[in-house]
């Protein structure tokens, strides 16, 4: 009977972490490019109470008790979340299975230090005025963005006029372009600049998850794909077999999180933790019997 105990008690600690997951998921519901979690279980070892013979005498089949659960795995589910419409000329969403990417240090930017970059899915970015008066594209938090060819992402004040942020548009494929404010009539007024970064990995669930929306590569995900090379389109590697991403302006990519799904496995998980609770309840009962048997 206290087998009993100790299984119910480990079923209690499993559900416990399921339900801090599921509420973190809730918690994120609004966070823009929060990817949804969900716990993992897996039975612990078996204990052999009889074991199978073939003689006339004996039982046919083993006779093996289970030990309990542990959570095995809290997998990370990468499905495109819905696009939300903003005022913010800064805000960009990423259709497709693309990364953004962006470095800790602002004193060094190099995609290939995995030490220093992580990769995001919240284009929740600014554009960020610099003490010489340049615009740089950053997160919300002041890191600047990768580009594609590893460097920051700036926009060069004109000797004559001033480029603002609501004059800076993208396409499509990263490309960021300002309007010409020296452009005379019947000239092109738009300037590109720079193109951001986008990054694929084989095994996107095998990222380290560094808060709420940023991750870090680690072995199982394997190194980063680059969509473009430093040359921009002309150089995108097509050999990778990868699916070029879409960048979407005035767009941020809301939280994959279902709330009908997540409050469902939240009453499931409530139930399952009210059943062990429930068989630690009913051991104890049991044990308080066999120990009233000798009055």
């Amino acid at each position: 009977m206290v087998r009993s105990l100790w299984s119910g008690a480990s079923g209690m600690n499993a559900q416990q972490t399921n339900v801090d997951t599921i509420a973190n998921n809730l918690a994120n519901v609004n966070s823009a490019g929060y990817k949804a979690q969900s716990a993992r279980f897996k039975s612990l070892l078996y204990q052999e109470m009889k074991t199978k013979t073939i003689q006339t005498t004996g039982s046919p089949v083993n006779s093996d008790v289970g030990l309990g659960v542990r959570v095995s795995a809290i997998n990370q589910h990468f499905s495109q979340g819905s696009l939300l419409s903003t005022d913010s000329p800064s805000a960009f969403a990423i259709e497709g299975d693309g990364f953004f990417a962006y470095s800790l240090r602002e004193d060094q930017i190099n995609q290939a230090d995995n030490n220093i970059t992580r990769y995001t899915r919240n284009g929740n970015f600014v554009w960020a005025l610099r003490q010489n008066g340049n615009l740089e594209l950053t997160t919300s938090e002041g890191y600047p963005v990768i580009g594609v060819n590893g460097q920051r992402i700036e926009v060069v004040q004109p000797a004559n006029g001033a480029i603002k942020a609501s004059d800076i548009s993208i396409d499509a494929d990263g490309n960021l372009f300002y309007i010409d404010p020296n452009a005379q009539a019947g000239q092109n007024q738009t300037v590109r600049f720079a193109q951001i970064a986008t990054y694929q990995f084989r095994n996107a669930e095998g990222l380290e998850r560094v808060g709420d929306t940023s991750w870090s590569v680690t072995a199982a995900s394997g190194q980063p794909i680059a969509e473009f090379g430093p040359g921009g389109n002309v150089d995108r590697p097509q050999a990778q077999g990868i699916n070029r991403s879409v960048i979407v302006q005035n767009y941020l990519e809301g939280s994959n999180v279902n709330i009908a799904t997540e409050m469902v496995n939240l009453i499931v998980a409530q139930r399952a933790y009210e059943m062990n609770s429930t068989s630690i309840t009913t051991t104890d009962e049991m044990m308080q019997t066999a120990n009233q048997l000798k009055r």
